[in-house]
């Protein structure tokens, strides 16, 4: 796990270097007078120090707590991902588990009924979610349900619970910053309504671009399962529907899924950027897409370093799954 953020962190550091000193001095400009200072921030930062030097200055800073200042925040890097990381952890955590049941009830469904009514209706499906791009997929949702019925409207949430929220901190006391845990600590139900409605476009526009990939591979897995040998002799034996492909074929079919659900979680997280602009909440991947127009350097590095710590976790995380699904593997 250490190696692996090693290496990210040399990458992106690296890609960074490919930038002259003084296009990385216009990350510290925050006026059109300052460009004359611009050789002078070069010193004064050693933008133009070895390679070598730059990053060891730069892992010691990451190593005392210090990933720099977010110009688009107007506050710290380490301040400001707390400010924004509730917002992309709540639509994930309302995403995370439908991509994942979801996904694997379809395409098992696909596998058994497979060349079906059942099957063709989830392929075309799956070819949709998959080949709309997330950014066009989200205005066709955002023109549906917002422009046409005024149902489900964009952003966080609604005006009036924000400033309520924010005049009355004794009243409505913030423990995890995700207004729908919030709203149930503080027995406030409207406000979990409205933080509901609120998600509910990302998450229809997440879940059908993401599951569609888990669902194409839960049902090639589970149609490969069942045209085995040990399924044939199974059905032989006279054993019912359920037997057959509930507690044999998807046990086995779960193997290479899991692999791909991990990635999957861990990229609709990462994948949240186009999501979180055209709905407007303001989270990690809103943050991410504004810092990298306006060159803001210190965050593109801190989350780009975010984003593989979150992979190395899902890596991890399969890892031991796998141990649970297959007997056979056994951790070390």
């Amino acid at each position: 796990m250490t190696f692996v953020l090693f290496g990210v962190s040399l990458l992106i550091f690296t890609i960074l270097m490919t930038f002259s000193p003084e296009r990385r001095a216009a990350a510290y400009i925050s006026s059109p007078q300052q460009v004359k200072d611009i050789p002078m921030i070069v010193k004064q930062f050693g933008l133009d120090d070895p390679f070598h030097l730059q990053y060891l200055r730069w892992l010691k800073e990451i190593f005392s707590g210090n990933f720099g200042y977010s110009v688009v925040a107007g506050q710290p890097v380490w301040d400001a991902f707390w400010k924004y990381f509730p917002i992309t952890l709540e639509l994930n955590l309302f995403t995370s588990p439908l991509i994942i049941i979801i996904g694997i009830w379809l395409g098992m469904q696909a596998g058994i009924h497979y060349n079906t009514s059942i099957d063709h209706v989830t392929r075309i499906f799956a070819i949709i979610g998959w080949s709309l791009p997330t950014f066009l997929f989200s205005l066709i949702v955002l023109m549906i349900f917002y422009g046409y019925f005024s149902v489900f409207p964009p952003g966080i949430i609604s005006d009036e619970y924000t400033l309520f929220i924010k005049e009355n901190p004794d009243k409505f006391i913030q423990y995890t910053y995700l207004y729908t845990i919030d709203g149930l600590l503080n027995g406030r139900l409207d406000i979990v309504w409205d933080a509901v409605k609120h998600l509910i476009m990302p998450v229809i526009t997440q879940v059908t671009v993401v599951v569609a990939l888990l669902l194409r591979v839960m049902r090639s897995s589970m149609i490969e399962e069942i045209s085995k040998e040990y399924i044939v002799t199974v059905r032989a034996k006279g054993a019912d529907h359920r037997t057959i492909y509930h507690k044999h074929a998807k046990r086995n079919a779960l193997i290479p899924v899991v692999t791909v659900a991990g990635w999957l979680v861990a990229f609709s997280m990462e994948g949240s950027i186009a999501i979180e602009i055209i709905f407007t909440r303001q989270g990690i991947g809103w943050w991410l897409a504004t810092s990298a127009v306006q060159l803001d350097i210190p965050v593109l590095m801190a989350v780009c370093l975010f984003f593989g710590l979150v992979y190395v976790i899902a890596n991890l995380i399969i890892d031991m799954l796998y141990a649970y699904i297959d007997p056979r593997i056994r951790l070390t």
